[in-house]
């Protein structure tokens, strides 16, 4: 799937993920409908920016620090994140309509005021984010496209760390989370390709076939994470997180 613009210029990008799911009730409706527009971050899409102008971030976010945080889920993290640190605002990129609908009935619950809402593919965001304008970034177990010849569609490819290291300040941290061995195996090769330095040990004897009893600091969880749906899952199903913290080179 593509949502191609008819725009000589736009790239074609496959997209491979869910836009939809369930139904949406009424209050999901609403809040897509009253919440999104003012929410959005800027002129991301080709039809509304074809020229693909970097974003004004000074006149959308007033000078504050700005993260990133790319396929929210559900937006528990992105709202915890938000209500913990006040003084920061926070872009979240969800194409899954359903995750939007929920994060936005958590922002209008919870009176949260310092979250952006990108309710597409985050590579069109990446596009117009000004070099440098993103000071951290979060990728939470992301889809993990198991099979071999999937592995390619995995946000830990040149395709997205590239535009992503641009956009992040230098020195800005990158923190993954995923409880899939073979993401980490290619996290912990490929993200380093693109310029990040990795803040952790891959332990010596870790085998990304079976990880289960290997211990190391990857396997404690940032002292202001909080566990998501996504997580708790893993858990339950017997598979083990782990945490990967890169610093922007």
């Amino acid at each position: 799937m593509n949502e191609h613009d008819d725009n000589p210029e736009q790239p074609w990008r496959n997209f491979y993920g869910r836009r939809h799911g369930k139904t949406l009730n009424k209050a999901q409706k609403d809040y897509l409908r009253e919440d999104l527009p003012r929410l959005r971050p800027g002129a991301v899409g080709w039809k509304e920016n074809p020229d693909r102008l970097p974003l004004d971030m000074e006149a959308r976010f007033h000078g504050k620090p700005v993260w990133l945080e790319v396929g929210f889920g559900g937006g528990e993290h992105l709202a915890h994140m938000a209500q913990t640190y006040p003084e920061v605002e926070i872009i979240g990129c969800e194409p899954f309509v359903n995750g939007v609908a929920m994060l936005l009935g958590k922002l209008r619950r919870e009176g949260i005021t310092n979250v952006a809402v990108h309710p597409g593919d985050a590579r069109d965001l990446m596009d117009v984010l000004p070099e440098g304008s993103i000071s951290k970034a979060f990728l939470l177990y992301p889809d993990p496209w198991p099979k071999s010849k999937h592995h390619r569609r995995r946000f830990v490819t040149p395709e997205h760390l590239e535009p992503l290291h641009r956009a992040l300040k230098p020195g800005s941290e990158f923190r993954v989370a995923t409880d899939i061995p073979d993401y980490v195996r290619q996290t912990v090769e490929e993200v380093p390709k693109a310029g990040f330095e990795p803040l952790f040990e891959v332990p010596a004897a870790f085998d990304f076939d079976d990880p289960q009893n290997v211990s190391g600091d990857w396997d404690t969880p940032w002292g202001d994470w909080l566990s998501t749906r996504y997580e708790q899952k893993a858990l339950r199903e017997g598979r083990k997180p782990h945490y990967l913290t890169y610093r922007r080179i």
